[in-house]
């Protein structure tokens, strides 16, 4: 029987080999974003060993959770933790950057596991917002959507403009973990470490939040947990976190941002050595049967008399409304103008996938 103290060991030392892997990446390549990825290791390594709900072996298994990297940037961590779940190789971690990898600087789908390239800070969250509208309204099964955001993509509109629509919606589906390193690329971000400042535009927003330490594995753990128990809302977790945590030659240190460590054998002396752990994932939630694809059928368009005089945005709406009804996976996305578009037809025809 494994206990709760070995639970905890189990997840600070796997915190510790993911700072570990992402050093040893990012100086096999010579490049990359250490430090931002060894600030977010206990928030990932808790999620990995005991949140997280997903088959490696069956990436396409449509009940997995989702995983998305907002701060894709932290891509060693995310390598390092398909190594930990075994998807990857030690020799694949150590391809990372290189030519015809597919460990590439910034996480992209020819990894099967990644569902959307990231990099470009401040979409990450608003595709996580459309991934768990799908999982609520289309796909209709229990799978969670977690999304890792840096602190300095907090200063964008998209992400706002992203928790206004997921409160909105009501998507208790969807966790973002705000990894409050304090610092950005060039500098101390807007709100450094004031995590009650993340945590009003949360609220004000309609969300759940929470702040916790993000190296300490208990409060990660119980905030995960309560993420999960939150009904009709979504979570936002704002982590206190150090940038180049564990190695005192960068922790908490501006200037070593997007650079590999000068010393990376003794960076992994410092944080412990060499680990090999690995863990088993839980897999994904499947007491619900995935829908089956809908049967494609023919596109029958309206046929207007030759000479008519028709507006296009209306043909338009009329188009859209015959594609629906005959392949059941359209779906239409409206910026509030459908009485203009006469997008309006297809909302009446399909009230489900509009």
């Amino acid at each position: 029987m494994v206990t709760q103290d070995q639970d905890r060991d189990l997840w600070r030392e796997l915190g510790q080999q993911i700072r570990v892997d992402s050093i040893r990446a990012s100086s096999a390549a010579g490049s990359g974003h250490p430090t931002s990825s060894m600030s977010g290791a206990d928030l990932m390594a808790v999620l990995l060993a005991a949140h997280l709900r997903y088959d490696f072996d069956d990436p396409d298994d449509p009940r997995n959770d989702h995983l998305i990297f907002s701060k894709g940037h932290a891509s060693p961590l995310l390598y390092a933790m398909y190594l930990a779940a075994g998807a990857i190789t030690d020799e694949e971690l150590l391809s990372f950057r290189r030519q015809g990898s597919r460990i590439e600087g910034h996480p992209t789908p020819v990894l099967p596991w990644v569902d959307v390239a990231t990099g470009s800070l401040g979409q990450g969250l608003p595709i996580g917002v459309g991934v768990a509208l799908a999982g609520k309204m289309l796909d209709r099964l229990p799978y969670r959507v977690w999304v890792l955001c840096g602190d300095s993509e907090m200063a964008e509109g998209s992400m706002y403009e992203a928790m206004e629509h997921a409160a909105h919606a009501g998507l208790d589906n969807l966790t973002a973990i705000v990894d409050v390193n304090r610092l950005g690329q060039t500098g101390e971000t807007m709100h450094g470490w004031n995590l009650e400042a993340y945590l009003r535009r949360a609220q004000a927003a309609g969300w759940h939040a929470i702040t916790i330490d993000g190296h300490d594995v208990d409060e990660i753990d119980h905030a995960y947990a309560d993420a999960a128990a939150t009904e009709l809302r979504p979570t936002l977790i704002v982590a206190r976190t150090e940038k180049g945590r564990g190695v005192a030659a960068v922790a908490n240190k501006n200037g070593f941002h997007g650079k590999p460590l000068a010393d990376p054998e003794a960076a992994i002396a410092e944080l412990g050595g060499l680990r090999s752990i690995r863990i088993t994932v839980m897999p994904p939630d499947r007491s619900a049967e995935p829908r089956p694809a809908p049967e494609p059928g023919v596109v029958r368009l309206p046929a207007y008399e030759l000479g008519s005089l028709e507006a296009t945005r209306r043909a338009y709406g009329d188009a859209l409304a015959a594609a629906g009804s005959a392949r059941g996976e359209v779906v239409a996305l409206d910026g509030e103008v459908s009485n203009s578009t006469f997008a309006e037809i297809f909302r009446e025809a399909h009230p489900d996938r509009y």
